[in-house]
């Protein structure tokens, strides 16, 4: 891994990131913290992936836990919703070119002429799998801090 495509990675989570928080409506001032959240999601699973040599499902539960840590901690700082910061920063994880290859293979076996139809199911399941437990590590990645790192009120 170099330098260059970890900074490549960051410069791309934090620019989808943002984007992600236009649409989810946050407001302007708040768009540097989307961007860091991104940033930091991509920084850390790009490093997991290619310097640790973890695959895909464990360095994004292990972006997600360091994003969501890390926005429990700086929860005063900012104006938004801390859940909508943790999504915003995670969105740019979620596998989409999986997700794509899964939706075409099960659309792949509904045509009349299906060759090697057994294979195109186990291909399609796979990135089937692949997308759920990503998707599935992301969300506890990001539970896990909110409910550690929880203010508690007493009454």
């Amino acid at each position: 891994m170099t330098l260059a495509f970890l900074l490549h990675q960051t410069v791309c989570g934090a620019i989808a990131a943002a984007g992600f928080g236009v649409l989810f409506n946050i407001g302007f001032r708040s768009l540097p913290w989307c961007a860091v959240s991104g940033a930091l999601a991509l920084a850390v699973r790009t490093y997991c992936l290619d310097g640790l040599g973890w695959n895909l499902e464990a360095a994004s539960f292990g972006a997600a836990l360091i994003v969501g840590a890390a926005v429990q901690v700086l929860r005063a700082r900012t104006d938004i919703s801390q859940n909508a910061l943790d999504v915003v920063g995670c969105i740019p994880m979620v596998p989409g070119s999986f997700a794509a290859k899964a939706i075409l293979g099960m659309f792949a076996l509904t045509s009349t002429n299906t060759l090697d139809a057994s294979e195109t199911l186990i291909t399609a399941v796979q990135f089937t799998l692949r997308v759920t437990f990503t998707v599935g590590a992301i969300g506890t990645g990001l539970a896990i801090p909110t409910l550690l790192l929880r203010v508690r009120v007493t009454r």
